[in-house]
């Protein structure tokens, strides 16, 4: 099969077609070792078919300073649940040898995208990623991933990949915060979701509808309401639903993607002369510490996140430092709800 003719070819494409990956073919340029003879002859007869110039950065290899080292990407820079898992991340990999570097994405797939490239071409030993997940996006970066053999775990699945995941059960997580409310007595129960990027939103949406099902009481699809991940989401969502609603026409409970559109929810409620749990029960998700520190303690659904970040980086050493190909682990840990003082049965007047 005659090689294809691509112009200006790329350290990707002489990977392709050698079937290695980059990490490889910067191992080659650079005469590090151990790489075999077969290997090395392989990725030198690609360049030459290709007519691959190496720039001069390619050749450098982007390495970092001596060491291994795993990046973590997460979603929002400003999320304390990831400074959680991160503390399970790092302890594993001091205790490794490894470095921890880590990167955010902002919620935008092509910032993800350029990260994971930027972090294969510096030879970063593997990633632990939280991925960024539209209905269109192109998540071609992860299966490139996949193909190069380049070791990685992810915190949230991307449907249609075969990869070691470290996950919650999001949906049973929801669906208990919501029954619970059911059999408190509430029977008008709105949820602020997440972003749509997130297949944690949607997990957690279908814990509500899911509850709702087995209960006898009407959903209706209004009941989601789209608000983000972010305290200012939570806030301004809250002032939005909250404000013009006469009284009988409000829930009498809301669930929340998680603690901190809880927190900014609970901001905007406390604006409108809304009392907690008087007048509205609220419930977060994922019990992040700083919520003990809060006068109202907020009920949530409790994430292990420091376990979650142990297990990952142990799945992922585990496949840095095998020369076997190990199958995909799926781990999937269990959440907890914790009731506190944001919420209580509806007043009989409701």
């Amino acid at each position: 099969m005659a090689t294809p003719t691509i112009k200006n070819p790329t350290i990707s494409d002489v990977a392709r077609l050698a079937g290695v990956s980059k990490s490889t073919v910067s191992a080659v340029l650079n005469n590090k070792s151990p790489i075999r003879e077969s290997t090395r002859r392989n990725v030198l007869r690609a360049m030459e078919d290709l007519a691959y110039r190496p720039s001069p950065s390619a050749r450098r290899g982007f390495r970092p300073a001596p060491g291994k080292s795993i990046a973590f990407i997460v979603k929002e820079s400003g999320n304390p649940y990831y400074s959680e898992v991160l503390a399970g991340i790092e302890e594993v990999a001091a205790e490794r040898g490894y470095l921890v570097s880590v990167s955010s994405s902002a919620g935008k797939y092509e910032r993800e995208r350029r990260i994971v490239e930027q972090c294969t071409e510096r030879e970063i030993d593997g990633l632990i990623i939280t991925p960024i997940r539209h209905d269109d996006s192109d998540l071609s970066h992860i299966f490139e991933l996949k193909r190069s053999n380049v070791p990685f775990v992810l915190l949230e699945k991307v449907p249609g990949i075969q990869a070691s995941l470290v996950d919650v059960d999001n949906t049973r997580g929801s669906w208990e915060a919501v029954k619970y409310l059911i059999d408190q007595g509430h029977a008008r129960i709105a949820h602020l979701a997440g972003p749509q990027y997130s297949e944690h939103s949607r997990e957690r949406a279908d814990g509500v509808r899911r509850a709702f099902s087995e209960s006898q009481l009407v959903f209706d699809e209004s009941m989601i309401v789209h608000a983000g991940d972010a305290l200012e989401d939570g806030y301004r969502t809250g002032l939005e639903y909250f404000r013009d609603r006469a009284a009988a026409d409000r829930p009498t409970a809301v669930t929340c993607y998680n603690d901190l559109v809880a927190i900014g929810l609970l901001k905007a409620l406390r604006e409108l002369a809304i009392r907690v749990p008087a007048d509205v029960s609220v419930i977060g998700f994922d019990q992040l510490q700083l919520l003990d520190y809060f006068p109202l303690l907020l009920s949530t659904v409790s994430i292990p996140k420091h376990e979650m970040g142990r297990h990952a980086a142990e799945l992922l050493i585990s496949q840095i430092e095998t020369t076997r190909n190990l199958p995909a682990e799926r781990v999937v840990l269990a959440t907890e709800l914790i009731i506190r003082e944001s919420t209580r049965a509806p007043r009989k007047s409701a």
